[in-house]
């Protein structure tokens, strides 16, 4: 695993984010969406994923699509 000093100081922050919840999965995932909400309606940007590619709806389909 990485062990740089930026890759420690993310970890402690999210440490202590999920610490300041109890480690409550679902109170984390609130409070991300919270602060999300917040900082699009300051005016941040948020870049969204590209779609994802349809793929072929069978084994066989994509086993044989793989190949072209």
């Amino acid at each position: 695993m990485w062990n740089d000093k930026i890759v420690r100081e993310v970890r402690a922050i999210r440490e202590a984010h999920a610490a300041k919840y109890n480690y409550d999965l679902r109170a984390i995932v609130e409070d991300l969406k919270m602060s999300e909400q917040k900082h699009k309606a300051e005016g941040y940007n948020y870049v969204q994923p590209p779609p994802k590619e349809n793929l072929p709806a069978t084994p066989l389909q994509r086993m044989r699509f793989a190949h072209r």
